[in-house]
């Protein structure tokens, strides 16, 4: 850590040493996009709500944490739970289950069953060239998990010549950071690097926070028809979990830096290797395979395992980690009647994992409410440990045709045959499931359309049926409900959505979408009795809202934008007792409003730098299931600057939360009733320096 603090603070002195418009992104008409179907496509012919951060934007934005850059998109919350980990919202309540898929360069990040709310850390998201968001269920070449959106994170090409940028940056609560990328193409031969190490003490108690990841990526051109894209990850994080737990109200409003944890911890790497083959076959055809492996480890002793046992605590302590060998395949062949397009392909994902959890005695002090120490708990067996390995076979094809020049039809479908090979390595309890395999398939059908009214304004429409399967912790770690939970079921998910997009004039562009998805059989914990429960695929949820993004530009040197919606999220069946029952009731944490406004403004004086000024309001939401007890929400302002020195120098400055307003990450009510609240983190200032080089 002490290498690295010196290291940033003696790059920035050098930096600064020398003699001393980043125009936003906005999703447009004209705008190419490549998650749909895994290569180039127009947006404005893509049946689905797509929005892209580009270079630009993100260069600009300079993320410190996934939210950062997320939470400007149109329906996007992206909330904080220290360092870079993160809980999502998109199209559903803020959530930590398996409703999201998150990919790089196309390729998932995690396998289908080993899915982890915090997975966009293992990648190097500042350093990315874009990011694609699809909102809402996907196209018919993602399957498992992709219900509430896929976030595609894509690497930067290898420049033509040869360039180096090292940013080293400096900010408050102990936080350095130091990012290096580069690149040169020879002959046929591209390579492009980038480098992230980031350490932050945090603002309060229990938040350090190490992060050292490198990207590495060579494309080849075997032929003018053939080429290959090869991409190596890698990621080290160490972090104090504790970072966004919640506190009680009186401490909350005391001392919002306290924290009641002293001894969690998460620590995770992973690795990841994939190369993307394509060869055109005369010039209407297009065949790709994409063949990665995955490994991944995380050691967990979570601050949110701790409970009440008796008269004292409990908690745990825990190992998980897989491997993958997997291949993504796709035949494309383009036809003249219609102009028409097939896609064919199979998706093929073998996973083996392992998760170990132990039992802890924790022990707290009543007066500070500290959890101060923990100790094995020797009386009894591990609480878990167990092997399981995930299977996915999934065919899937596409055909997009246009009956008239100004309308394009697609229409899609996609077979999952997925499965669990479970191995208890210890004895089999109400807690524990005996060994068994766990087959699941699933059929999902998609339809859209999209119609170009003009030049300047497209509509279009869509139907998208999609699924998750349970993963391994709802099957095979669902504590007194075990037993019944090997016999859950996947959640499947019906959604509908239409959306408006274009431009007015040269100064204004819009993207707007209506949408309404209808999950069933989703996963409901029933109590039949204290201590008798079972978890169930018995539950109903409904999900609504509208999204709208707008930019203007009335003259060059200033700009807005907006990304408002509005969405209400309910619970149509949920009963979880013979006496409690939440249906009709609206689902906690998801607020039914989201706005962020940007304001830039790219004077002459500052050589192509930019003043943004960002304004985030987070409308009220429900603390619990129940409807008793509303959060208000938030409003914050942001701030960031940048001057260009010299054509290869460049000084940012960025304050988050500049009023320093006291806000919550997140408010919820616990078993007991209690109300807690997770302390937003307060103003923060950031400065840097970018230098270029680069013939």
């Amino acid at each position: 850590m002490k290498i690295l603090r010196f290291s940033i603070c003696t790059i920035a002195f050098v930096l600064l040493s020398f003699n001393v418009n980043a125009e936003e992104g906005v999703t447009k008409l004209e705008d190419i996009v490549v998650t749909g179907t895994r290569e180039a496509e127009p947006l404005k012919e893509t049946p689905s709500t797509v929005n892209t951060l580009k270079s630009d934007e993100i260069k600009a934005v300079k993320s410190t944490h996934p939210s950062e850059i997320m939470n400007r998109i149109p329906g996007v919350w992206i909330n904080s739970t220290g360092g870079e980990g993160h809980i999502t919202s998109i199209r559903q309540p803020l959530t930590t289950n398996p409703v999201y898929l998150y990919l790089e360069d196309g390729v998932p990040i995690r396998s289908t069953g080993f899915f982890n709310h915090n997975a966009l850390y293992e990648v190097n998201m500042p350093a990315a060239d874009r990011i694609e968001v699809i909102k809402g269920t996907g196209t018919a070449l993602y399957g498992s998990d992709a219900i509430g959106g896929t976030i595609n994170v894509i690497t930067k090409a290898p420049p033509l010549k040869p360039e180096i940028e090292i940013n080293p940056e400096i900010g408050q609560y102990d936080w350095y950071r130091l990012l290096i990328s580069g690149g040169h193409t020879v002959g046929d031969n591209g390579f492009s690097f980038d480098l992230n190490a980031t350490h932050s003490g945090g603002w309060r108690e229990r938040k350090l926070y190490d992060r050292y990841s490198t990207t590495l990526r060579w494309d080849h051109n075997f032929s003018v028809t053939s080429n290959a894209k090869t991409i190596i990850g890698y990621s080290n994080i160490d972090q104090e979990t504790s970072g966004g737990a919640p506190l009680t109200k009186a401490d909350y409003d005391s001392r919002p830096w306290y924290n009641y944890n002293t001894f969690d911890y998460r620590k995770v790497e992973t690795f990841r290797l994939s190369s993307a083959i394509e060869s055109e076959i005369g010039e209407k055809a297009l065949l790709s395979a994409i063949p990665y492996i995955r490994w991944n480890r995380m050691d967990l002793l979570p601050e949110w395992g701790i409970f009440k046992s008796g008269a004292n605590y409990a908690g745990y302590e825990s190992t998980t980690q897989f491997y993958s060998l997997g291949l993504l395949t796709k035949y494309r062949r383009d036809f003249e009647p219609l102009r028409s397009r097939f896609i064919i392909g199979v998706d093929m994902d073998y996973s083996p994992g392992s998760y170990q959890e132990k039992r802890l005695i924790v022990n707290r002090d009543t007066a500070t409410l500290k959890y101060t120490s923990y100790r094995y708990d020797t009386s009894t067996a591990n609480n878990y440990d167990y092997d399981a390995a995930f299977t996915g076979i999934s065919p899937y094809t596409q055909i997009e045709l246009s009956p008239a020049p100004s309308l394009r039809f697609t229409i899609g479908a996609r077979y999952d045959d997925l499965s669990y090979d479970y191995t208890n390595n210890m004895s089999t309890s109400s807690n524990r499931p005996a060994s068994t395999e766990k087959s699941f398939s699933h059929l999902s059908p998609k339809v859209g359309a999209t119609y170009a009214v003009s030049d300047d304004l497209s509509v279009f429409a869509a139907y998208n049926n999609g699924f998750r399967i349970p993963s391994t912790g709802d099957l095979f770690r669902a504590g007194g409900t075990a037993t019944t939970a090997v016999d859950l079921n996947p959640i499947k998910v019906d959604s509908y959505e239409t959306g408006v997009r274009g431009k007015v004039g040269s100064m204004v562009t819009f993207d707007t979408a209506i949408y309404y998805m209808q999950k069933k059989d989703d996963i409901v914990t029933y109590n039949i009795a204290p201590g008798n429960s079972q978890r169930l695929n018995a539950g109903k949820t409904e999900h609504r809202g509208v999204e709208v993004g707008v930019g203007v530009q009335p003259i060059k040197e200033v700009g807005m934008n907006v990304s408002y919606s509005y969405a209400k999220h309910t619970y149509d069946e949920w009963k979880v007792s013979t006496t409690t029952d939440y249906s009709g009731k609206e689902m906690s944490i998801a607020p039914r409003q989201n706005l962020n406004v940007r304001m830039d403004y790219t004077p002459a004086f500052l050589n192509g730098g930019i003043v943004e000024l960002e304004w985030s309001h987070l409308g009220s939401y429900w603390m619990d299931d129940a409807n008793t007890e509303k959060y208000k929400g938030y409003d914050l302002l942001n701030v960031r600057t940048s001057y260009t020195m010299t054509k290869q120098w460049e000084l940012y400055v960025k304050v988050l939360n500049l009023m320093d307003r006291a806000y919550a990450d997140r408010v919820s009510k616990s078993s007991t009733g209690e109300t807690l609240y997770a302390p937003g983190q307060p103003q923060t200032f950031f400065t840097g320096v970018v230098y270029n080089w680069g013939e």
